[in-house]
């Protein structure tokens, strides 16, 4: 139980806010994450969750707070029979906010940092097919379009 306490620690230090500079706020070049929480969640005693429990003890994840301070990290514990998961919660766009789950079952440390790091830097947009996109126009085709009906008779 003490190492969530030093989760607790590490994670809320990180989320005091301090006043906005304009240099910061909305200004011209400022970039903001689209993610706004992550949350992790994995099982005490289910061995699928050995990798991720490895990555939470590492200074590795303690050094991923501390890098993006702008997101909220959560962990928290699953119950004994759910696999280890990751949620991230993104910003509200056009309609509402987007969530995407990755799961982290049966990886090792380096697999779910780097599953971790997937969730954090992705746009949380939905993944579009290049292929196959159709054209669309607001303007009609400047060939117009051909007829028989329209076209001359033919003399036979």
């Amino acid at each position: 139980m003490s190492y969530l306490k030093r989760f607790t620690r590490i994670l809320r230090g990180s989320l005091s806010t301090a006043p906005s500079t304009p240099s910061t706020s909305g200004a011209v070049g400022a970039f903001h994450l689209p993610l706004r929480k992550l949350v992790v969640r994995y099982s005490q005693h289910n061995a699928s969750s050995s990798g991720t429990r490895a990555f939470l003890l590492s200074p590795r994840f303690a050094a991923l707070a501390h890098t993006y301070p702008s997101v909220e990290f959560v962990v928290d514990r699953a119950a004994r029979d759910k696999h280890p998961l990751a949620t991230g919660f993104y910003a509200a766009s056009e309609k509402q906010g987007r969530r995407k789950d990755v799961s982290l079952a049966n990886l090792d440390a380096n697999q779910v940092e780097a599953k971790v790091r997937l969730v954090v830097e992705s746009s949380g947009a939905r993944v579009k097919s290049l292929k196959r996109r159709s054209v669309e126009s607001k303007v009609e085709g400047a060939r117009g379009v051909w007829s028989q009906l329209h076209d001359k008779p033919v003399d036979v």
